[in-house]
């Protein structure tokens, strides 16, 4: 697993709705929507993530309280993320 705290927040948070195909999920989203290693997630790369997750979501499940619920732990993350880059 990547020592990057933003990219295990953002697989933790993943875990509770996909279990353990979490971070092979999320690996792919960022090496195929970023073209990045996921070690290397960066709070600027949050915006498009969030977009390709949106679209991989809603293809999985159409539970939308499921992935507003989702969503908003991740949009959780970028806030912090934000705030701890302002300090």
């Amino acid at each position: 697993m990547p020592d990057n705290s933003l990219y295990i927040s953002v697989v933790d948070i993943t875990k509770d709705y996909l279990g353990p195909a979490s971070g092979r999920f999320i690996d792919r989203q960022i090496a195929n929507h970023l073209d990045k290693k996921p070690g290397k997630l960066e709070s600027r790369d949050m915006a498009t993530l969030i977009e390709w997750l949106r679209v991989a979501f809603t293809i999985l499940t159409d539970d939308k309280v499921l992935i507003d619920e989702y969503f908003s732990r991740i949009d959780g993350l970028t806030k912090r993320q934000s705030k701890l880059r302002r300090r």
